[in-house]
């Protein structure tokens, strides 16, 4: 009797999104690229479980493709300068939005989606997810993205990228489940403070010696940096011979 009362306990627990096993929270981190060498997650702790469902932070390829992909968690008055260079130069990106932004910015929303860009989840309340349940996960990605069809007309989302980049394998797991690629990033710098600005060249520096073929490129829009320096990317990038493709090609031969 004792051990059917802890069986039914544990189910309960489970269907509630309540941690029994395997929500042991991360951080997401890596190992950065030096000299074209893949960025790693080897040492992290988490790889085997980002594998086993279905999250990515670069695509496995010697070929030289680049992701981009920003954070819209406000709006800081660049998003429309940032659109201008991928438009001028013909480049793909995804942006992962919160409800704030959807509830802030229709109108560049749209616009995103007019040039044809990808827009991602990044959750309505930009939560810790592994201090709620499944269900609140569920809810909390339903409403970006049924907010997002509803102001652009963009049918899918496949794309999340967890806010602040903590996650479990309960997470991983729950949100997978929902139809999600969960998206992390293996080009990074610390660009999201916006009182610490070091100009466009610190931008360039830290994301130019880090490029390495299949990198996943995570910026923040509100970094007046980033929006400076992004056309010199782009260009010093394609001066390498890397090209700049959307997630939806991810992991596709071409």
């Amino acid at each position: 009797m004792g051990s059917l009362l802890i069986l039914t306990l544990a189910a309960l627990l489970l269907f509630a999104g309540v941690a029994v096993a395997g929500d042991t929270p991360f951080h997401f981190g890596f190992k950065k690229s030096r000299n074209g060498a893949p960025a790693s997650i080897d040492e992290e702790g988490f790889k085997s479980i980002l594998e086993k469902h279905g999250g990515i932070f670069k695509e496995s390829t010697e070929r030289k493709v680049l992701y981009l992909t920003f954070d819209n968690g406000y709006e800081n008055g660049y998003t429309t300068l940032i659109l201008d260079v991928l438009q001028e130069r013909q480049v793909p990106a995804t942006f992962f939005v919160t409800g704030h932004y959807i509830k802030d910015q229709p109108e560049l929303l749209r616009r995103m989606t007019r040039e044809g860009h990808l827009i991602g989840n990044h959750s309505w309340s930009h939560p810790d997810m592994t201090t709620i349940s499944n269900e609140q996960i569920k809810v909390e990605l339903d409403k970006v993205k049924q907010a997002v069809t509803q102001v652009t007309g963009q049918q899918t989302m496949p794309f999340l990228r967890p806010p602040r980049g903590i996650f479990s394998e309960r997470t991983l797991a729950a949100s997978h489940e929902l139809g999600y690629t969960n998206v992390f990033w293996s080009i990074a710098y610390k660009d999201w403070e916006t009182s610490s600005q070091k100009g466009w060249k610190y931008a360039y520096d830290n994301v130019i010696t880090q490029l390495h073929p299949g990198a996943v490129i995570l910026l923040h829009s509100v970094s007046k940096d980033n929006a400076e320096a992004l056309g010199h990317i782009i260009e010093e990038a394609r001066r390498q011979g890397y090209e700049f493709k959307s997630l939806t090609q991810f992991g596709k031969a071409q």
